[in-house]
């Protein structure tokens, strides 16, 4: 299964192609795709889909994992990476990819195994269980590559229970 990490955001967004077979993952491809500050936000909101969707069709991801929705005081940060996440609905839902969500404590829980975990110890666990040579950056980058992680750790558990019921 091939599984697109990304990390939503306007000014960077993160994202991650992991390959899973079996209980092993690879890197396929990982890196981030970027806006200028200057560039007004449904431009930049234009530009991030113009690079997602050749993305998609050249790579052709089974599913799509992004990370849920967060935020703590900064609302007008939280609107603008909800834009950013309506794109990545969109352009997967056009493309018939499966999109999965998960809320930051979900990715701690899944890659570290302690939903509280600092980003280095996230960031070293997706080093480690990808086999890489150094941590990705920038950290949006790290943070796509976990959260397509936890993907394919929750959707093989998933898949395990079904078998149960």
């Amino acid at each position: 299964m091939i599984i697109l990490g990304i990390d939503p955001g306007t000014a960077i967004m993160g994202y991650g192609l992991i390959e899973q077979k079996g209980n092993r993952l690879r890197a396929l491809n990982y890196s981030c795709w970027r806006t200028s500050a200057h560039t007004p936000l449904a431009e930049r909101l234009l530009i991030l889909y113009n690079q997602i969707c050749p993305f998609l069709r050249e790579h052709h991801p089974d599913h799509i994992a992004v990370e849920e929705l967060f935020f703590n005081r900064n609302t007008t940060t939280a609107i603008s990476v909800g834009q950013a996440r309506g794109i990545i609905l969109l352009a997967g839902a056009q493309q018939s990819i499966p999109i999965y969500e998960y809320t930051p404590l979900q990715v701690k829980q899944s890659v570290v195994g302690y939903g509280r975990a600092e980003k280095q110890q996230v960031q070293q666990m997706v080093k480690g269980l990808l086999g890489l040579d150094k941590i990705p950056k920038p950290d949006d980058t790290a943070d796509a590559l976990a959260i397509a992680i936890c993907h394919a750790h929750s959707f093989a558990l998933e898949r395990r229970m079904e078998d149960f019921r």
